[in-house]
């Protein structure tokens, strides 16, 4: 979740009908606001959902997490005719929903569509079960007593789904590297072997796939910092809400903040409790989200140190937030005047995390694919969410790295190398760390869960495995086919080229991006291609490439490069003379740059297109570091 969340200007086609039909489909496209009285009707009480007593030994799929990916997978399978078991692994649950109605996540971040015409009059990308969904809550954020019970719906009018709740532990069943079923410990010890056709990974954290062998990367590895993570967070919730308070509470967010009927961002001052230990928690402004019940649920604070793999270092967590939000509570009461009536009510059963593994799969999701808004022949999911990379420290702050249009999810990211017979979704499929902070977003999440379930009757009816289905083209042709019969919207939005990719020096900022040197923000407009580039950067450069290939770029650069203040120029021969020490060039600095081009390593047409050799611009020094990788062999495509 954002700091602020960012409102999309959609483009309007030039027809002024557009204009005046846009209430009429709001409800079947898009924005539903459903009365009171609709809820009661759409809905049955919440109440914890009912296990199955005796599992059958074999089930056309089995999807393992009820996380909304996982009962979008399930709903989606059992719709097509499969046998589904859907088994959550976490025994202390006992509804549906996980990161949503546990994790008390009740804002929706939602990939918005870059045009709206008559040709495309959906408002979000993808519909599909994940609007049936949306139709039955109420708004951008919503009652999570009202999303478990939505969930529990889908799930429950589908007479092919047995449900499995409360159980201890759930490992693959592995068989020539490929999935075959699962094997269930019970909350009372017993235990038993399901077989199954496929198996759906929605925990999380791809723990099933992690558990069979799959390859991944943690965190942040993939940029060379495997012990970094976004920091996760514990929601906690004020009562008294009342429509007179909530009205106060719009009028009061402040610059950069905004509001609709059941969402409230902004508060940025909130950023400057005073936490009791600085070093593990910290607040940013406030993202606010209304319940049924006269309360709020509040996403804003940001915990430090703690790794989602570790059970203890998860309790760690809890423990940190439970004591520290009534005394943010506190606070918010003395320092904004609308909060002062509200009272602290407790914290979520459940952490919210946003990052730990990236499976490794067929094909993995690159900053390159956002930034160019690239569609694929697999695409059986779209994304437009800003790339929203919260703080991974206490002493660093987050980056917005850019928007983007539109940009296809290929299959092929959902099925991970080296197991056959899965398929995982959500946010640890196989999204590198970057564009996962887009792709990560639980409507995209949903979409993918959807995908799957198709992919799996497709697959059993074709007798292809999920590798197989992933590299035929007939057969994904199939697959988007029947994903939009069943409701699902994959079609790319015409839209123009974005000023940034017009850029001379474009090639440069996709590497930049993709190896975070470089963000552009909410509008794209913040990458400063044309200021001045200093030393600093440079060497931040150099000791990035040597984090992510230690093997190619091993030299010790201590000492070589003076990094004053005011920052100095950055000339084109020392850039060439510090790149040149890092490949392990043993070169004077004055031959340095003669040797770079003469052994192609520096492109001839790079150094004749930069302006001024005695001060490179940021743009310049990132065609220099694209020009080294792509000539050693590594190439950001």
């Amino acid at each position: 979740m954002l700091l602020h969340r960012r409102k999309r200007r959609h483009r309007l086609a030039p027809y002024i009908w557009a204009f005046l039909i846009v209430p009429l489909f709001m409800t079947t496209f898009g924005l539903p606001h459903l009365s009171a009285a609709t809820y009661k009707v759409a809905l049955k009480p919440f109440a914890p959902i009912t296990s199955v007593l005796a599992p059958k030994s074999y089930y056309d799929v089995i999807v393992v997490g009820t996380d909304p990916e996982g009962v979008t997978a399930a709903v989606s399978a059992a719709r097509n005719g499969l046998k589904v078991l859907l088994v959550e692994p976490r025994g202390q649950r006992s509804i549906l929903g996980g990161l949503m109605t546990l994790g008390w996540l009740n804002s929706l971040d939602l990939n918005k569509s870059p045009l709206i015409s008559s040709k495309y009059p959906a408002p979000y990308l993808n519909k599909g079960i994940f609007q049936e969904w949306y139709q039955l809550i109420e708004g951008t954020s919503f009652d999570v007593k009202r999303a478990a019970s939505a969930f529990q719906k889908l799930v429950q009018d589908e007479p092919n789904i047995d449900v499995l709740m409360n159980v201890k532990s759930v490992d693959p069943i592995i068989s020539n590297q490929a999935i075959v079923g699962i094997h269930i410990v019970k909350a009372d010890q017993s235990s038993l072997d399901i077989q199954a056709g496929s198996v759906i990974d929605a925990t999380q954290d791809a723990d099933i796939a992690a558990a069979a062998g799959a390859p991944y990367t943690m965190g942040r590895q993939d940029i060379g910092e495997p012990d970094a993570r976004m920091a996760v967070t514990l929601v906690f919730k004020l009562s008294g809400v009342t429509d007179k308070v909530w009205q106060e509470m719009k009028q009061r967010v402040g610059p950069g903040g905004g509001s609709d009927a059941r969402s409230i961002w902004g508060y940025s001052e909130a950023k400057d409790y005073p936490s009791s230990d600085p070093t593990r928690i910290k607040m940013r402004g406030l993202n606010i989200g209304r319940q049924d019940d006269n309360t709020i649920l509040i996403n804003s604070m940001q915990i430090y140190g703690i790794n989602p793999l570790d059970p203890a270092s998860l309790q760690e967590g809890m423990q940190l937030g439970a004591k520290e939000a009534p005394l943010i509570v506190d606070y918010l009461k003395k320092k904004f005047p609308p909060f002062k009536s509200l009272k602290y009510a407790g914290v979520a059963p459940e952490l919210y995390v946003r990052e730990t593994r990236h499976i490794i799969g067929e094909y993995r999701l690159r900053m390159s694919d956002l930034m160019d808004n690239r569609d694929y022949w697999d695409a059986i999911a779209y994304g437009s969410y800003e790339v929203d990379i919260q703080s991974l420290s206490a002493t660093s702050g987050g980056a917005i790295m850019m928007l983007p249009e539109q940009y296809g999810v290929p299959f092929r990211t959902l099925v991970p190398k080296v197991i056959d017979g899965l398929l995982v979704v959500g946010r640890s499929a196989s999204f590198d760390s970057l564009p996962h902070g887009s792709a990560r977003v639980i409507p995209l999440g949903m979409a993918t869960g959807q995908a799957a379930g198709v992919a799996a009757k497709l697959a059993k009816e074709r007798n292809l495995t999920f590798r197989q289905l992933s590299a035929s083209r007939p057969a994904i042709a199939e697959l988007r086919s029947r994903l939009t019969k069943q409701g699902m919207d994959l079609a790319m939005r015409p839209f123009a080229k974005p000023d940034y990719a017009k850029h001379p020096d474009y090639v440069g900022l996709l590497m930049a991006t993709s190896l975070s040197l470089t963000a552009g923000g909410y509008k794209n407009d913040a990458w400063k291609l044309d200021t001045a580039a200093n030393p600093a950067l440079l060497l931040n450069s150099v000791r990035r490439l040597q984090l992510m290939y230690p093997l190619k770029f091993n030299t010790n650069i201590d000492g070589l490069l003076t990094i004053e203040k005011p920052p100095a120029p950055l000339t084109l021969e020392q850039t060439a003379y510090l790149m040149a020490k890092m490949m392990g060039i043993n070169v004077e600095p004055d031959a340095a740059l003669k040797e770079m081009t003469d052994h192609y390593w520096i492109s001839r047409n790079t150094v004749n297109g930069i302006k001024d050799a005695g001060q490179l611009t940021n743009g310049e020094l990132f065609m220099i570091i694209n020009d080294v990788l792509v000539n050693y062999g590594i190439v950001i495509k």
